[in-house]
């Protein structure tokens, strides 16, 4: 698995915009490689609908958002569930369509293709950054 070095250029999930990557803080490995942050109310509300799939390697960070419904949608995902600092409070795996899921105190979530977050080893506990790749020197 790919890791990062993690610098001043990591920062935390509640400040993402754009397109990301997430590492864990700790070690810095990667958990998604091109995650799309969905932070305005058209993005947020349309998320991965009208999708076929989701490929290994791709994500959605929403925020704000304690929440997800997958209505609509055509395959299973992982929703993992983050407070303000990026700290893994929860972790959904296998959400199926036509479901809900929501932790307390979270702020963002982040959806991965079914299977994606246990073979990253995504935990509770875990401290989820974003490297920004456009700022590579």
């Amino acid at each position: 698995m790919a890791s990062l070095a993690l610098t001043e250029r990591s920062t935390p999930t509640a400040k993402a915009k754009g397109v990301v990557t997430l590492a864990r803080a700790r070690d810095g490995a990667v958990v998604c490689e091109r995650c799309t942050v969905a932070h305005t109310t058209l993005a947020r509300m349309r998320g991965l609908l009208g999708r076929r799939t989701l490929p290994q390697g791709e994500g959605m960070l929403i925020r704000p958002a304690p929440s997800v419904m997958t209505f609509f949608m055509r395959f299973p995902i992982d929703v993992v569930f983050l407070n303000r600092d990026g700290d893994v409070l929860k972790v959904c795996e296998d959400v199926r369509p036509w479901r809900a899921a929501a932790a307390r105190r979270a702020h963002s979530t982040l959806e991965l293709p079914a299977g994606e977050a246990r073979r990253r080893g995504v935990a509770v506990g875990d401290r989820l950054v974003t490297h920004d790749p456009s700022h590579e020197e």
